[in-house]
């Protein structure tokens, strides 16, 4: 788990999801292609040993990055086939959203809130219990801060997803919370990660198991009682995305409210178009007068 943790992100598809590069289903910035190496030139020609090194070094660092998708695809397919079977067996129960809400209001189940930190501030269900299963990278190593640029690089300053790590004391954590016979309806933003939270619990005892499918995101407001400032659709986006507007579910969103909603993010964009306009003429300006001040 501790391997599958390190691969998640804030953001990430629903259970059943479409095909599509495994970097970003694992929920992290996909791995770089090797580099084109320099040459070191000699008399005006590459040497035939550097040459040989230098075609070596990329070799390698090519099947590296294979490799590497290679684990990924395979812990991600494991994962995949344990969920399934947990769900085939009903040894977790299926619920959607709008059961889901019935479930805690009319029967007292607990709700258990999985998501990170920075989608549970915007929006949390009232009454509900939160442990992160993953929550944001933290470390300060040379590794932890080379994932982290990696992964801004590679989208992160787009969609506003952080780095996140996979709590080791999860499990420790939620049984601080229940006993082991308590019913639990665990919730996470889009139904991955709550899955997954779903698989600890379940191997350690907790056997009243309940998985909203699709997460939070699916939800109506009508279906849970909802406290913090955003809608809970809302809840998982980020970055430029999102205050540019450019998010599907923002497009949704608008889709409902109209225009009104819809100028607000017009004004920032002509707001942003303005300030990189002043920002070049200002370069234009401040350039000779720098060169002048230099020649004095």
């Amino acid at each position: 788990m501790e391997a599958l943790g390190s691969t998640f992100t804030t953001t990430l598809a629903a259970y059943r999801i479409p095909h599509r590069r495994r970097a970003d289903f694992l929920g992290r910035a996909p791995l770089p292609q090797a580099t084109k190496p320099f040459f070191v030139e000699s008399g005006g020609r590459c040497s035939s040993r550097s040459n040989r090194l230098r075609a070596d070094v990329r070799m390698d660092a090519a099947v590296g990055g294979e490799e590497e998708e290679t684990r990924q695809a395979k812990e991600m397919a494991a994962a995949r086939r344990r969920w399934e079977s947990l769900i085939r067996e009903q040894k977790v129960k299926v619920l959607t959203p709008r059961e889901a809400g019935y479930a805690i209001q009319l029967s007292n189940k607990a709700l258990l809130d999985v998501r990170p930190s920075t989608e549970h501030e915007k929006a949390w269900v009232r009454g509900s219990t939160w442990v992160p299963i993953f929550d944001i990278d933290k470390g300060s190593d040379v590794g932890a801060l080379s994932r982290k640029i990696t992964n801004f690089a590679m989208g992160g300053w787009w969609s506003g997803n952080p780095m996140l790590a996979y709590d080791k004391d999860f499990v420790n954590k939620v049984e601080e919370k229940f006993p082991k016979d308590t019913d639990i309806v665990v919730v996470c933003q889009k139904g991955l990660r709550s899955l997954a939270a779903c698989e600890q619990l379940y191997n350690a005892g907790f056997r009243n198991l309940f998985w909203v499918q699709g997460g939070l995101e699916a939800s109506e407001e009508e279906d849970f009682p909802r406290e913090g400032p955003q809608p809970f659709k809302l809840a998982g986006i980020g970055g430029v995305s999102e205050f540019l507007g450019w998010t599907d579910q923002q497009r949704v969103m608008a889709s409902k409210e109209g225009w009104s909603y819809r100028l607000i993010f017009t004004g920032r964009l002509l707001g942003l178009i303005v300030l990189a306009d002043a920002l070049f003429l200002g370069a234009q300006k401040l350039g000779p007068l720098v060169q002048e001040l230099r020649s004095h």
